[in-house]
């Protein structure tokens, strides 16, 4: 079951996309749950009080909490990176300001079901990944971490250490062996350092910016590798 929330403040705009996931729903077998938000301040309530969206189509232009404003929220104040968010406007300048709350895509009105089912399978594929999990064993312990909490892995000799958003986990393994493992979003960028590309902000040609304001190296074996990556999408 997908959670799938619609905020716009044009009711017909809401009804066409609703009804545009629920084909999707149907045409790939796939059970959703929507619900509709009319402004940013009742999206915000909503999830204020605990309850889960997996996907979000946002519009940018709210009457009282943007968009934008309301993805901020999401973000730094619940501190939720799992949502997937889809900012829609009706103008297409708005590109540089979304970049920090981390969209999944952006999509301008009027919306189609081209659009919609382009939008649906990236979701789906994202969340799927998402809902897998990193075991590994310390002492007599098994620990099971999902991806998505995976900021990035650390080694120092054997001890490997893992940045989480929930906190740190240490055990002895050789980052080789688990780089193998991993899923395709995580990227090497240093013998020392694996990165999970979605808490990258900004990089450069010798380091990369992650969201909580961590900054790691590129070592120069890497940065070609590094670069062809982070320019994948999906």
């Amino acid at each position: 079951m997908y959670n799938i929330g619609i905020c716009d403040d044009g009711e017909n705009t809401c009804t066409s996309i609703e009804a545009m996931i629920l084909q999707y729903a149907e045409e790939n077998k796939i059970e959703v749950s929507t619900k509709v938000w009319f402004s940013g301040e009742g999206l915000c309530r909503y999830l204020n009080q605990g309850n889960h969206l997996d996907l979000v189509f946002l519009d940018i232009e709210l009457f009282r909490l943007t968009g934008i404003e309301t993805g901020n929220y999401i973000r730094n104040h619940l501190e939720n990176r799992e949502m997937q968010i889809v900012y829609i406007s009706a103008k297409s300048s708005y590109a540089g300001e979304l970049f920090k709350t981390q969209p999944m895509d952006f999509l301008v009105k009027p919306i189609g079901q081209a659009q919609i089912r382009e939008v649906m399978d990236l979701a789906v594929k994202l969340l799927k990944r998402g809902a897998e999990k990193f075991e590994f064993k310390k002492g007599k312990e098994y620990y099971y971490i999902p991806y998505r909490d995976i900021q990035y892995f650390t080694s120092e000799g054997r001890k490997i250490k893992i940045i989480t958003s929930r906190g740190e986990y240490e055990y002895y393994d050789k980052l080789k062996m688990i780089t193998e493992k991993l899923p395709q979003n995580f990227i090497m960028i240093h013998q020392s350092f694996v990165v999970n590309k979605d808490y990258i902000l900004r990089y450069t040609y010798e380091m990369v910016f992650l969201l909580d304001g961590t900054m790691l190296s590129i070592s120069k074996m890497n940065r070609k590798q590094v670069r062809e990556k982070l320019l994948q999408e999906g």
